[in-house]
């Protein structure tokens, strides 16, 4: 009794951590030739169900406006997800 009781708790606990767990990933997607600039835009969304239902301010656009950027330096894109359910995605623009 003792193991099958030890079992349930290794499996609950893993379930239990599996819930919590989330992973983040930060992709750079492109640079120009413009020099770095002082400006931060981002813009941010986030999906539900493998972006079965998104909301679409994210994109370079966005955040450019956002920052109040005409002239682009950088862009990186970040995706964080939990459990393959809750999808966050940030735009990350900088330039003058």
């Amino acid at each position: 009794m003792n193991k099958m009781r030890f079992l349930s708790f290794v499996g609950a606990a893993t379930i239990a951590v599996a819930s919590l767990s989330s992973c983040a990933l930060t992709v750079p997607v492109s640079a120009t030739s413009n020099p770095l600039g002082s400006k931060v835009g981002t813009s941010t969304g986030s999906g539900f169900l493998g972006a079965l239902i998104f909301s679409p301010d994210t994109g370079i656009h966005q955040a450019a406006k956002n920052g109040g950027i005409t002239k682009i330096s950088t862009v990186d894109f970040k995706t964080t997800n939990v459990l393959g359910i809750l999808q966050t995605y940030t735009c990350t623009v900088t330039g003058e």
